[in-house]
């Protein structure tokens, strides 16, 4: 497993944390491991995964309009 570093942090800043890890009863350490894991699911997806893919659903009503009333012939 790799490990990281982190420099220059304010005083303020580590007792927050480490007031923080007492409140959830882990260390520091595994705080900081959970706050890394939490705000790493919000990474954008690897390259090449970035294809949208779209649900549609029928709900058995018809449409009050239709493509060519919203796009006209410049949505062709």
């Amino acid at each position: 497993m790799k490990s990281v570093h982190i420099r220059y942090i304010s005083t303020e800043t580590l007792e927050a944390l480490k007031r923080l890890a007492r409140s959830h009863r882990r260390s520091l350490q595994g705080e900081l491991l959970e706050i890394l894991d939490k705000a790493s699911r919000f990474a954008p997806p690897e390259a090449g995964d970035d294809e949208l893919k779209l649900v549609t659903v029928r709900t058995g009503k018809q449409p009050k309009w239709s493509r060519e009333e919203i796009y006209g012939d410049s949505g062709r």
